[in-house]
């Protein structure tokens, strides 16, 4: 069987033809497997494959619509108790105050919807963006002939031409390359383009080293190719990843767990509870008043609608949106868009960082780091990234000015260089290769000039670089004659050269690339009489020296990485870059040990689930790494139970980014599928936002406890005022019914007006000092610490007491005022407590005058809008009439004002015991 036919053979057995290994075969055979030649496909033969393998675009997910988000937003347990209450009090009284209640639940019900509904609609789609990294036409040849096709037209078998600039638009097997160059940064992770090659590489090469495949999506930046289409579609790496990021389970983050956990325990408590009210209360009604069990019924069910509307805590999740809004804002300012409102909070409670490495804990710019001479002189460079500064070391000491046999070794590396430097808005960039880009950095910090160096000797002739030959030549005029430069592969240009010197270089080379550097040789050879050069010239070279150079870690992402470690975040970097270089810049980040190394894809690829647990768990650095392997990665660490970021900027890093509880993409560097599949943004690139971020979330985390501790002892305590009266208040003796402390509608004013505008200016206090220094939240901690619960229920019933104080006061005791009266006089105490609780709900440890009065003046502000909205709802007639209330007396307000701060120096009390108790607890 010829290779063609085992190779035929390969593709029936396969399941999906991307799990061919096309790189493995030659151009040739993968030709006649295809039943193709470098003619071309005829006009019918590619409409046939176009029918049968379908266009050369990536499928798309259907978006949720509307209704399916609409629907969401509704299909919560909390809102389903407090749509059924609505429709219990119309039911129950059509024409009077049950129909009034009924659309006042109604209006919150749509107030909440409309809040989730355009969180949700603003999010991106991932999928979405991957079908704009394919281009629109290519030329390819059809029967013999070049055309312009449609790239959407495009089927396995045509031949298609691609050149510098070009956008990759299918999977391609080459067959014919001249010098060209791919960047494949959002596939591999690899920092500087790939060279390509027709030859065949083995079987088990990973998507980085297939010298002979080009990929869809990806960019031609040097060179001219030829090459036969394999894979379009569904079918392209693009498509493979497509299919990832739709087996991505969109997870929940710690707060909506904790949220929809607490959302649940209310509910069933509000039905428990509300089903013994009214029990208890049609008992009571016809044993005092001796009605029927009908009639008893219908006047009791008006204390459970009052019990689910007061229990729920209605104005909770504009709370927790409002909230995090802020944190977005407050993010946006330290350069991190948030585009998911849950990840504020979740990355407050991050407990491992992935991230990618090139252009996020590196800065994506080749850097020269080593020069060895050909007098066996070694320099390290300084200075870091594109700007031309930095010294010259030597033996850990700066020297002046290098020696002339460095500046000739830079110079001669500049000139035979393509590549120029330029700086734009107060940034060095470069336009070219980037490994040249580097070699002109490091000319200019000896004082040459690429644009005057070639003016001083101008290019008379040019080899240019071929992946055949792994090596560039340049000829230029230098007084006695022709003085040819030759600068490529260490092992290429070595064997061209003459004299002891290439022996020296071999065991140079050795060290370099063992430190993780890209190594570059450069030569000369002097006297030429020729105008022109060819490949035969290029012998009996003068080696000048070595160039190593790398893409360095970011200082700041250093300094990050430090942070994170005291916060208690681990960090691990996954690349697709080599081992060697991966481990270098692992030590320079100090992930591992001097001595440690990267995990390799293919080794985490053959391991188990419980192997992959424990490399996941123990190593911090992995290199030549998939798409697959990374999000096995941060799956391995979520089944141990962790709290994963994700950083990346590639659209290999997009599944992973997806699947991580939040992924966070480059803003600048970032391809759009990243930065469509992440939940953050970083405007900066830069690693050590993300610290900044994390600092903030756990501010906001910090301050959405002070809020649920402000929120929850109001509903329970509103329960508990109506399960007091039902159990113990006495009937009206007039009408024969129980008489309610408090009207649903009121409850709805405290739980909705006064208790949001009191718990917004929550949001905005200052972080707690200890915020970074204490470990992150345990993944499966509770939002409802045992003291938050023990505080609620403390405040609740001292919230109770007060209130029904008042009201059997003013009903009974000192004034004997009207029912209306009475009960706007309990629900004025309850808002007078809770001013007053909200001054100790700014720290749950510390005194009031320990975090400061003043500090947030948005706090008072918040005071001053309830109290003018409290003054409405007392004394204007429409208010009035809406919420059934009546005017109080100064003596009234008084006893409200009393009744509410009695709570205060009883939390002080308790403040201090715990200081006491528990002097180093962190938390809020």
């Amino acid at each position: 069987m010829s290779p063609a036919e085992r190779l035929a053979s390969r593709i029936a057995e396969a399941q999906r033809p991307g799990d061919v290994p096309w790189h493995a075969w030659d151009g040739r055979d993968v030709l006649a497997a295809l039943d193709a030649n470098e003619d071309g496909l005829t006009v019918a033969e590619a409409g046939a494959r176009l029918s049968r393998h379908g266009p050369n675009v990536l499928p798309r997910a259907k978006p949720d619509g509307p209704l399916t988000l609409l629907w969401r937003q509704i299909n919560n347990p909390l809102i389903w108790v407090l749509i059924a209450s609505g429709a219990v009090a119309v039911a129950a009284d059509w024409h009077g105050e049950g129909l009034k209640n009924g659309l006042v639940i109604l209006a919150v019900v749509i107030l909440n919807s409309i809040i989730g509904f355009v969180q949700e609609y603003r999010a991106g789609r991932a999928i979405e963006a991957l079908t704009r990294m394919m281009p629109e036409s290519i030329t390819a040849r059809r029967a013999g002939r070049r055309i312009a096709v449609s790239v959407a037209d495009l089927v396995p078998g045509d031949v298609i031409f691609v050149g510098s600039g070009d956008r990759v638009p299918a999977d391609a097997r080459l067959l014919h390359a001249r010098g060209l160059h791919v960047e494949e940064a959002a596939l591999t992770g690899e920092s500087v383009p790939t060279q390509k090659t027709p030859e065949a590489t083995p079987e088990s090469a990973v998507l980085g080293d297939r010298l002979g495949m080009l990929y869809a999506g990806t960019l031609v930046t040097a060179g001219v190719g030829t090459a036969v289409v394999v894979g379009t579609g569904a079918a392209t790496e693009l498509g493979r990843i497509s299919e990832l990021l739709d087996q991505v389970t969109d997870l929940e983050t710690p707060l909506t767990k904790a949220l929809k956990s607490i959302g649940l325990w209310i509910s069933v408590g509000i039905v428990v509870v509300a089903v013994v009210i009214l029990a208890v209360g049609v008992a009571r009604t016809v044993a005092e008043t001796g009605v029927d069990l009908l009639t008893a019924l219908r006047q009791t069910v008006i204390f459970a609608i009052a019990l689910a509307v007061g229990a729920i805590p209605e104005g909770l999740p504009a709370i927790v949106t409002i909230a995090l809004a802020i944190g977005v804002h407050r993010m946006s300012r330290r350069r991190a868009i948030v585009r998911l409102l849950p990840a504020v909070e979740t990355l407050g409670s991050t407990t491992v960082i992935c991230s990618d490495k090139t252009g996020t804990l590196t800065r994506n710019e080749m850097t020269v780091r080593s020069v060895w001479t050909s007098d066996g002189a070694a320099f390290d460079v300084e200075g870091v990234g594109y700007e031309p500064q930095g010294a010259f070391v030597r033996n850990g000491e700066p020297v002046a000015a290098p020696p002339p046999d460095v500046a000739h070794l830079l110079r001669a590396a500049a000139l035979c260089s393509d590549a120029s430097l330029a700086q734009h808005d107060g940034r060095w960039t470069i336009a070219g290769d980037p490994t040249e880009g580097a070699l002109i950095v490091a000319a200019r910090k000896v004082g040459d000039h690429e644009d005057a160096l070639r003016a001083h000797y101008p290019r008379r002739d040019a080899i240019p670089f071929e992946s055949e030959r792994q090596y560039m030549a340049t000829l230029h005029p230098n007084g006695d004659g022709g003085w040819m430069i030759v600068k490529g592969a260490p092992e290429v240009v070595l064997e061209r050269c003459a004299g002891e010197a290439p022996e020296g270089g071999r065991r140079q080379l050795a060290a370099l690339a063992g430190a993780g550097l890209r190594v570059l040789a450069v030569a000369e050879r002097t006297g030429l009489i020729a105008e022109r050069i060819d490949e035969h010239d290029v012998r009996d070279l003068r080696l000048l020296g070595l160039i190593g150079m790398i893409d360095p870690p970011r200082q700041e992402a250093i300094d990050a990485i430090a942070a994170c470690r005291r916060a208690g975040i681990r960090v691990k970097m996954i690349t697709g870059d080599h081992q060697a270089t991966a481990a270098v810049i692992g030590r320079q980040l100090g992930l591992i040990d001097e001595g440690g190394n990267a995990v390799l894809g293919a080794a985490l690829g053959a391991m188990d689930e419980t192997e992959l647990r424990r490399a996941a768990r123990e190593e911090s650095v992995f290199a030549r790494v998939a798409p697959e392997h990374k999000l096995r990665l941060v799956r391995a660490l979520q089944a141990e139970g962790e709290v994963v970021a994700m950083t990346g900027d590639g659209v290999n890093d997009a599944p992973a980014l997806k699947q991580a509880n939040i992924g966070v993409a480059m803003g600048v560097t970032g391809t759009s599928v990243a930065k469509e599949a992440a939940a953050v943004v970083l405007t900066d690139d830069n690693f050590a936002s993300i610290a900044a971020a994390v600092e903030e979330g756990r501010r906001v985390y910090d301050n959405l406890v002070k809020s649920l501790a402000f929120v929850l002892p109001t509903n329970i305590g509103l329960a508990l005022i109506l399960v007091a009266a039902v159990a113990a208040f006495p009937f009206n003796a007039a009408t024969g019914e129980l008489l309610l402390p408090m009207l649903p509608v009121q409850l709805l004013w405290i739980n909705l007006v006064a208790a949001v505008a009191l718990a917004l200016p929550l949001a905005f206090e200052a972080r707690e000092p200890d915020v970074m220094s204490r470990p992150p939240r345990p993944p499966r901690a509770p939002i409802l610490s045992r003291f938050i619960v023990y505080r609620t229920f403390m405040v609740a019933a001292l919230m109770t007491i007060g209130a029904l104080t008042v009201f059997l006061l003013l009903r009974r005791g000192l004034a004997e005022a009207s029912p209306a009266r009475a009960q706007t006089g309990a629900v004025t105490a309850v808002i007078f407590f809770q001013i007053l609780y909200l001054l100790d709900c700014r720290s749950l440890r510390d005194s009031l005058l320990r975090i400061g009065l003043f500090s947030n003046p948005v706090l008072f502000i918040g005071v001053a809008v309830v109290l003018v909205l409290q003054a409405l709802f007392v004394y204007l007639p429409p208010m009035q009439r809406l919420f059934g209330t009546a005017p109080l007396t100064p003596f009234d307000l008084l006893l409200c004002a009393t009744v509410g701060a009695a709570a205060m120096p009883l939390i002080a009390i308790e403040k201090r015991l715990r200081r006491r108790t528990r002097p180093t607890a962190a938390g809020p």
